[in-house]
């Protein structure tokens, strides 16, 4: 008995130190033998079960239908990156202009939820690679962004799958991103700083050379308004 409350009180430890586990997300094998709407049905009557526990009177006209919207916004928004179906089909082009220079998709907006407390991640991604003869459109890089945010998450898995999977549609290693994000779980729990947020970098290739990298980053820092 002493053993387990130990190691439940490591793992929740773990979590507050905002520690990740390995660079995919922890899935079990039968992550997607049950449908969406049976799984939107098991989450409802789990929320529902939270929510009765805490005391909450679910008659009430403003919360019956939550465990519904929870479990809907669970399973088809916020958490809908955990399904494979979901990822964005990446067409490339050929780069007829042959421009060799990086190009940096700066500023994507990123929402995500961490996956220790299940509060949001709320900021900003910039992404950049180098053509080695292909490219992709420019809302493929937000939507991959989008995708592999919408799922539980650490930052820095966050920002190594970003980089892999453009490092795949594209066939370079040329790729970086670096996010910068509030989360929610520094921000209005535990410790309460507001001002804080975390800023984590993935780069690949010709990235981790000092000059280049230098380059990228001098672009994220440009003024950018219209």
């Amino acid at each position: 008995m002493k053993v387990e409350q130990t190691l439940e009180e490591q793992y929740e430890e773990r979590g507050d130190d905002h520690v990740g586990s390995s660079q995919d997300t922890p899935m079990r094998k039968d992550a997607f033998e049950l449908s969406d709407t049976e799984k939107i049905s098991h989450i409802q009557e789990n929320v529902r079960e939270i929510m009765l526990t805490l005391g909450l009177d679910l008659e009430d006209d403003s919360l019956k239908g939550t465990p519904k919207r929870v479990a809907k916004m669970y399973v088809n928004e916020i958490f809908g990156g955990l399904h494979p179906d979901r990822k964005p089909k990446s067409s490339t082009f050929d780069n007829k202009y042959k421009y060799n220079e990086m190009l940096v998709e700066k500023n994507i907006t990123l929402y995500s939820t961490c996956e220790h407390h299940l509060l949001p991640i709320v900021g900003k991604a910039h992404v950049a690679y180098i053509s080695n003869g292909t490219v992709v459109g420019l809302s493929k890089m937000n939507r991959i962004v989008d995708y592999y945010a919408k799922r539980p998450q650490v930052q820095e898995r966050l920002n190594i799958q970003i980089v892999k999977e453009l490092q795949e549609v594209l066939g370079t290693e040329d790729v970086a991103c670096v996010i910068d994000a509030k989360h929610l779980c520094v921000n209005s729990r535990g410790i309460r700083d507001i001002e804080s947020s975390t800023v984590t970098a993935e780069y690949g290739g010709k990235f981790k050379e000092e000059t280049l990298r230098r380059e990228f980053l001098d672009y994220i820092n440009l003024d950018t308004e219209f």
